[in-house]
Parts: structure tokens; sequence; C-alpha cells
């Protein structure tokens, strides 16, 4: 089988290395290079694959090389790898390293930059992909199988569009903790104890969840079936549109949108 080669062993690469091994591919065609000692004897022991502290020619054979570095380690990890792996298709899993500095870096234009997020820890994930046009049909499909134990993924035609997918998705977990937060905060407040709150509020956010995702609905067709004129969710939703929390969100999203372009210039430089 062809070697996938991971530059960076964190929790992105464990996830997609967990899934490939659990779904059969062979630990023997995995390899991953990473400087820390801890993180390398981990990854030996949970999956038994090879590491490498420092890239060398054991990368030249490489089919599928996955950039799961932190982005502003990406030009001091990308040095001693590009002279062995211009062969190979790039898969990066990085934020704001636009697929021109990765394509300029590694010395290919076959490049595809995905976009995932943290669920995918749990195969529940969602990545945004773009591809240069140099990445043929049978490479895209390639780079949906390696994620697939992740979760799902998501094409865009436009690189662009990854900062828009980073604003949603990306950072998207992260607006659901918070509002997960506010509710089990509110339980506590109204006299339900912290693990009651936190019950009803993963409940709730998981069931709500899955019905949007079973329905043919709009989410807003969702929300005006539980919505009774002068009821308690009426009450409620008259308080957050008064506060502009709906703007807020858009603002919010937009504010996230815009960091991802600018981090997309810094690490260009």
């Amino acid at each position: 089988m062809n070697k996938l080669v991971f530059i960076g062993g964190g929790n992105m690469a464990r996830a997609i290395i967990g899934g490939l091994l659990g779904s059969g591919r062979p630990a023997s065609s995995v390899l991953v290079v990473d400087p820390g000692d801890a993180q390398r004897s981990a990854l030996q022991s949970d999956f038994g694959i090879t590491t490498l502290a420092a890239a060398g020619p054991e990368l030249a054979d490489a089919a599928l090389v996955v950039w799961a570095v932190k982005p502003q380690l990406f030009g001091v990890a990308s040095a001693p790898c590009a002279p062995h792996i211009g062969a190979a298709l790039q898969l990066s899993v990085m934020a704001g390293i636009r697929s021109d500095t990765i394509a300029r870096a590694c010395g290919t234009e076959r490049v595809v930059r995905a976009m995932p997020n943290t669920p995918a820890l749990i195969g529940q994930g969602i990545a945004g992909l773009f591809a240069r046009p140099q990445v043929t049909a049978d490479e895209r499909t390639e780079v949906e199988a390696v994620l697939a134990p992740t979760g799902r993924t998501l094409w865009v035609d436009r690189e662009a569009d990854l900062d828009a997918v980073t604003a949603v998705s990306g950072s998207g977990p992260a607006y659901v903790f918070y509002l997960l937060e506010a509710l089990i905060d509110s339980a506590q407040q109204m006299g339900l104890s912290a693990e009651q709150g936190r019950q009803l509020a993963l409940a709730t956010m998981a069931g709500a969840t899955a019905l949007a995702a079973g329905s043919d609905q709009p989410p807003a067709t969702l929300r005006q079936q539980v919505t009774s004129k002068g009821g308690t969710t009426f009450a409620a939703l008259e308080v957050l549109e008064a506060a502009g929390v709906k703007a807020s969100f858009v603002e919010a999203l937009e504010a996230a949108r815009h960091r991802a372009s600018q981090l997309g210039d810094e690490f260009g430089a």
C-alpha cells in the first residue's frame, strides 16, 4: 500500500491515523515526523506506526503527505521535507497556510487544503476542501478516503471560501460550547444543579440538531413550530431578538472569516 506520511503528530493527525487504522489500513503504511519525544512515543505505543524525529530520505516514497503542524511552524517544518516530497500529493489540515505557499515550499502544484473541526476527534467532524487545478479526480477521491474516518467532507471551488468554512465550521464548535455554557449557567441560576443543567443542555442540543438534520424544513420553520405566540419560547426569543443576538452572530462569524484571511496573508509572506 502507498505510504502515508504525516508531518506533525498532534490531535488532528491522531484522529486521522486512528480512523484509518481502525478501518483496516496497515500500520506499516503510515509514517509520522514529529520532533517531540513524548508525542512519538505515544504514537508508537497507541498505533504501532513508525515515527521519525526529523525528515529524511524515508519520505521519498510517500504517495501522500499530510501537513498537520501548527501553521506558524510550517516554514521550519517544510524546509527539510522539501527535497524528498515533491512527487507526493500534499494535503494540509493547517489553518491559514494557503495552497500557493504550500506548493512553493514543497515543489509541487498537487495540493489540497482541508479545514476540519474538532468533532473529527470522534468521527463526527466536517472538513471543507479545496484542490488546486493540478489535483486529479482520483486524487480528490483519495483525500476523501483519508478524511472519511473523521466525518464528512465538503468541496469548495474557491480557496477564499475556506475562510468562510473556517468561520462557520472550523470555529463553529466553540459557538456551540458557548451556548451550552449559557444554558447550563442559566439552569443553575434557576435552581437546577450543574449536572441537571448539563444533561438538559446536551440532550436538547443533540436532539434539536438531529431533528434539523433529519428534516427537509429550514431551521426557521422548525423554530416557528415550537414558538407559540405569547408562550414561553416566544418570550425567550423576544429577548434574544431585542438584544440583537442573531446580528451579533453574523458579525462574529465575519470577524472570524476576516481573521482567517489575515492569517493567510501573514503566513504566506
